[in-house]
């Protein structure tokens, strides 16, 4: 499950896809790739969504909010069955790429993949299908940024070298 950024950095780091499950920068993949190629805009459905909750309340009188132990529960199970990623870019900054580095290669069992730079820091990083980790072709898949290779992503990753 550990990951080498590793290379043409100034700090080589390694990522622990084990630990994403926590972090408050997941994405939900199985909604992730739709809401972006909507373009939806998320301040309008925020105002939308507001409008139709204060409709409700005119109408039907207040609500009672869920409890702490309903919302716990809906989020172990939001966990459990959960398809998850996580965007490359924060780890890529923080392993800070020298003036020098252009291209980002992708290790594999098999092969390994060039990508620009510039375009390596819109990477997804996928960790977690339906709730479990991706044992038997990962540790992780890389997906890009447009979701054009949702169905194909890179998978059996080893490792990044920057270069």
């Amino acid at each position: 499950m550990i990951i080498p950024i590793k290379g043409n950095v100034k700090f080589p780091i390694t990522l622990d896809a084990g630990t994403w499950i926590f972090d408050d920068r997941k994405l939900d993949l199985t909604t992730y790739f739709d809401n972006k190629n909507t373009g939806i805009d998320e301040d309008e459905e925020y105002t939308k969504s507001v409008g139709k909750f204060f409709d409700r309340e005119i109408k039907e009188g207040a609500i009672s909010p869920p409890t702490l132990k309903s919302e716990k529960k809906f989020l172990k199970q939001r966990l459990l069955t959960g398809t998850f990623g996580i965007k490359f870019e924060p780890f890529l900054k923080n392993a800070e790429p020298l003036e020098s580095a252009t291209t980002l290669i992708i290790e594999t069992k098999d092969e390994e993949i060039q990508i620009p730079i510039n375009e390596a820091y819109d990477l997804i990083i996928a960790f977690s299908k339906e709730g479990k980790a991706l044992k038997e072709d990962g540790p992780v898949h890389i997906l890009f940024e447009d979701g054009s290779n949702k169905d194909q992503p890179i998978k059996y990753v080893k490792g990044f070298r920057v270069e």
